[in-house]
C-alpha cells in the first residue's frame, strides 16, 4: 500500500511511496504525532541523484522487518535535501557537529519537540566493519528514549546550545574588516594542487565554480594561470562527461579521473559562467586549444541542459548516479563507461585511436578492491587527452553518443529548483552572447518565463522553491529562500539587460524588493529561509561551497539592482551583507569564492577598474551586435549591461537623454562618474580594463 509521500511534490520522496515505511514529510502533522505517540522522531534526508540513499532505500526501508521496526518506535520522515535546503542545512550542522563528518543519506534522530539528539549518514543492514546495522541502530536509541528519557532530553538541550553558540560570529573590526585581498588570494594559493588544478589537496574533489569565479575578477597573472589550468584538468578529466556533455558531482581522486557519476544542475549552471569567464580569460598566448576546449565543454553544458529541458521550459534538476549494467543489475555509473571491447565493437578501426585519446585501458580505471579485472573486462571513464584531428574526433564522439544512447539512461528527477534555474539562465545570456549562440536565449528566456508563471505567486508575493509537473498539473514544493530569491533577481537582470526587455528588469525588482522584506536580519545580514515553527534553527550559511551561500547571492543581486535603480539602500544593505560574509572568507577563502569575489571587486573600484553599470543604445534590436558582445565580454565581476534603444522606458534613469552617435553606442558609469560615449569595442576594452595584462 503507498504511503501518504505518494501526494509529493519530490520525486525523490514519491520513490519511497511504496516503502512499507509509514513515512512523513516533515511538517507539523509529523510532530503532532510523535508527541501523540510520545515517541522519537527519525529523520532520513536524502536526494534522488545520490548513489548511497538508493542503496539505503534498498538494503533497509523496503525490508518489512526493519519497517515494522522503525514504525512501530518512531515516527519516520522523509526529506528532499534539494526541496528542503533548511531542513537539510540544520541537520547538518547536527550531524557535522556529533560525527566530525556528513553526507547522505543523513540520519538524524530528535525529539517530538524537534529537537536533536543522534546523528549518522548511512547505516548498512548487517553490521560492518565496527558500524552498527541500521536496526541497531534504531533499537539502541528508542530503548534510550525509554529508560533514559532525562539523559536524552539533557544531550538534545546541550546538541541545541552548542550549535546557536556556532551561530553568527562577531564580526571583528581588525581582523574581518580591514583584511587585505591580496593575502585571501594568497591562503588560497597554498591550497592549490599544481599537478592536477584544483584548490584542495588530495581527494575528493570537487569543482570550485565560485572561487575560480573568484580568481579571475583581477588582472593577477598567477590567479588566472591557475584557474585556467584547473579549468583545462577538469575538463579532460573523467568527470566532465565528453559524449553527453556536463559534468558529475565530483571526482573521487585527485585527479578528476573517476568521479560520483550524479549530474546537478546546481554544478553545471555555475560552472558554464566559470568556463564562459574562463574562455575569455584564456590569452592569445594561450594558443587556441584552450579556446577551442573550452568552447566545446560550455557547448556541451549547453546541450545537457537542453537534454533536462522540461516541456513545461524549465530545466530538471538532475541525474541519478546509477544506471542499469549488462545484467540489468542498478550499478554507479554503467551508462558512462566503456571497455576496450565495447570501443572495438562500436567504433571498428577508430578503436585504437579512441582507446588512446580517452586512455581507456585493458583493466579499466574503476576502483575494484583486491580483485582488480585482468581480463580486460575493467570499466573506463573516458578523458580527453588532447584535442587531434577535430573531425575524427566529433565523428567519434557521435558515434559513442548513439551507442550510449541504447543503454538505460540513468533517472531525471524533474524537480525545477528556483535557485539553480535562476542561476542557469544568467549562465545562458552569459554564454549566448560571448559565444555568438542567440538560440541559447530562447532557452534561458523559456526557464524565466516557468519560474515567473509558476513558481511566483503574484497574490502572496511568495516565490516557491521548487515544483514539479504530474498529469498536467503542478504541484508546488516548499517556500522559496533567500538563495532562490537572489538567483531569480541575477538570472532576469541578465536576460533583462540582454533582450532589451524591461519586464525581465522590472520582476527582478519586485523580487529583490520581496526578498529584503522576507530575509533580512537584524545584524546587517539575512537568513536563508522563512521560518519554520518545526525546525530547532532558522538557518544561515555562509561558505560558498557546491552552491554559493544565499547571503553570497543576495550580495551579488542587491549591488547589480542598485546599479539600475540608484537605490543606495540597496547597496548598504549589500555592504552590510558582504560583512557577514568576512569570518568564513578570513578563516578559509576556498570556501567563499563569491565573498572573494565580492571583496576584490570591491578593492578594484577603488583603482577606477571594479564593476560599471554599460548602457548599449543600439536601435537595430540586434542582440548580437558587436558592440553589446564586447560590453558583455569585457565588463568586470558585478557589473551591470542593459541593452536597448534610444529612450527605451522601464529601466529607470539608464536610457535617459542617450542616444546613438554614428551607430550603437556605450555608456560607461562607475560610481556616479561616467566617461564619454563609446562606439568602438577597443574603446570599452581600454575603459574597462586599462591594466589588463
Amino acid at each position: 500500500m503507498a504511503n501518504r509521500l505518494v501526494q509529493s511534490s519530490s520525486p525523490y520522496l514519491q520513490l519511497h511511496a511504496d516503502n512499507p515505511v509509514d513515512w512523513f514529510e516533515w511538517g507539523p502533522e509529523a510532530f503532532e504525532e510523535a508527541r501523540r505517540r510520545d515517541v522519537p522522531v527519525l529523520v532520513s534526508v536524502g536526494y534522488l541523484a545520490c548513489h548511497w540513499c538508493h542503496v539505503m532505500a534498498r538494503e533497509t526501508f523496503s525490508d518489512p522487518k526493519v519497517a515494522a521496526e522503525l514504525n512501530e518506535h518512531y515516527v519516520a520522515i522523509k526529506v528532499d535535501r534539494e526541496e528542503r535546503p533548511d531542513v537539510d542545512q540544520a541537520l547538518m550542522r547536527v550531524t557535522q557537529a556529533l560525527t566530525g563528518q556528513g553526507g547522505w543519506p543523513m540520519t538524524v534522530i530528535l525529539t517530538p519537540d524537534a529537537q536533536p539528539f543522534f546523528a549518522g549518514t548511512y547505516f548498512p543492514p548487517e553490521p560492518r566493519d565496527g558500524q552498527p546495522s541500521f536496526t541497531q541502530f534504531i533499537d539502541a536509541l528508542a530503548s534510550a528514549w525509554e529508560s533514559r528519557r532525562a539523559e536524552v532530553l539533557e544531550s538534545a538541550d546541550t546538541i541545541v546550545l552548542r550549535l546557536q553558540g556556532m551561530d553568527h560570529p562577531p564580526i571583528r573590526d581588525v581582523e574581518d574588516r580591514k583584511v587585505a585581498p591580496t593575502r585571501l588570494v594568497t591562503d588560497v594559493h597554498t591550497q592549490y594542487d599544481s599537478e592536477h588544478g584544483g584548490f584542495m589537496l588530495g581527494a575528493p574533489k570537487f569543482p570550485q565554480p565560485a572561487l575560480l569565479d573568484a580568481l579571475f575578477v583581477r588582472s593577477d597573472q598567477m590567479a588566472n594561470d591557475r584557474a585556467l589550468y584547473t579549468l583545462d584538468c577538469m575538463a579532460r578529466g573523467g568527470i566532465h562527461d565528453w559524449v553527453g556533455g556536463g559534468f558529475h558531482r565530483y571526482a573521487v581522486d585527485a585527479g578528476w579521473e573517476v568521479p560520483h557519476f550524479e549530474k546537478m544542475l546546481s554544478d553545471n549552471a555555475l560552472l558554464l559562467g566559470t568556463y564562459t569567464r574562463g574562455f575569455l580569460r584564456a590569452t592569445p598566448d594561450d594558443g587556441t586549444e584552450q579556446h577551442e576546449l573550452f568552447t566545446k565543454v560550455a557547448s556541451g553544458i549547453v546541450g545537457w541542459m537542453q537534454q533536462m529541458q522540461l516541456p513545461s521550459g524549465a530545466l530538471a534538476s538532475s541525474q541519478s548516479a546509477e544506471s542499469l549494467d549488462e545484467q540489468g543489475n542498478s550499478v554507479e555509473g554503467a551508462y558512462y563507461l566503456w571497455t576496450p571491447a565495447q570501443l572495438d565493437e562500436v567504433l571498428g578501426k577508430d578503436s585504437r585511436f579512441a582507446q588512446g585519446v580517452f586512455h581507456v585501458t585493458f583493466n579499466g580505471n574503476m576502483p575494484s578492491g583486491a580483485h582488480a579485472p585482468t581480463d580486460g573486462s575493467g570499466r573506463s571513464t573516458l578523458q580527453y587527452h588532447g584535442l587531434p584531428h577535430p573531425g575524427r574526433m566529433e565523428r567519434i564522439l557521435a558515434t559513442l553518443r548513439e551507442a550510449r544512447s541504447q543503454r538505460p539512461a540513468p533517472a531525471v528527477d524533474d524537480k525545477v529548483i528556483t535557485a539553480w534555474n535562476g542561476l542557469a539562465v544568467e549562465s545562458l545570456v552569459r554564454a549566448a552572447i560571448v559565444f555568438g549562440h542567440p538560440q541559447w536565449l530562447e532557452l534561458a528566456t523559456g526557464i524565466a518565463g516557468y519560474l515567473w508563471q509558476v513558481h511566483w505567486d503574484g497574490q502572496e508575493r511568495l516565490l516557491a522553491r521548487s515544483s514539479v509537473e504530474r498529469a498536467g498539473e503542478f504541484l508546488i514544493g516548499s517556500d522559496g529562500g533567500a538563495g532562490d530569491y537572489a538567483s531569480a533577481v541575477i538570472g532576469f537582470l541578465a536576460l533583462g539587460g540582454a533582450l532589451g526587455d524591461a519586464v525581465w528588469i522590472e520582476r527582478a525588482v519586485e523580487l529583490m524588493d520581496r526578498a529584503v522584506e522576507l530575509f533580512h536580519s537584524g545584524d546587517g545580514g539575512f537568513h536563508d529561509s522563512m521560518p519554520d515553527e518545526t525546525l530547532f534553527e532558522r538557518p544561515r550559511r555562509y561558505e560558498d561551497d557546491a552552491m554559493p551561500s544565499a547571503t553570497s547571492m543576495m550580495v551579488v543581486a542587491l549591488r547589480q539592482v542598485a546599479e539600475l535603480t540608484g537605490r543606495r539602500e540597496l547597496a548598504e544593505r549589500a555592504d552590510a551583507a558582504a560583512m557577514r560574509l568576512r569570518h568564513v572568507l578570513v578563516a578559509n577563502p576556498v570556501h567563499s569564492g563569491w565573498g572573494l569575489a565580492d571583496l576584490l571587486s570591491r578593492s578594484e573600484a577603488a583603482k577606477g577598474t571594479g564593476p560599471a553599470q554599460i548602457v548599449v543604445v543600439d536601435d537595430s534590436g540586434d542582440v548580437m551586435g558587436e558592440l553589446n558582445r564586447a560590453a558583455w565580454r569585457l565588463a568586470p565581476w558585478g557589473s551591470l549591461v542593459v541593452r536597448g534603444p534610444a529612450g527605451a522606458t522601464g529601466f529607470g534613469t539608464l536610457f535617459d537623454n542617450r542616444t546613438e552617435i554614428d551607430g550603437p553606442t556605450a555608456y560607461i558609469c562607475r560610481d556616479q562618474v561616467c566617461v564619454a560615449p563609446i562606439t568602438q569595442w577597443a574603446d570599452l576594452r581600454e575603459i574597462l580594463w586599462p591594466h589588463q595584462h
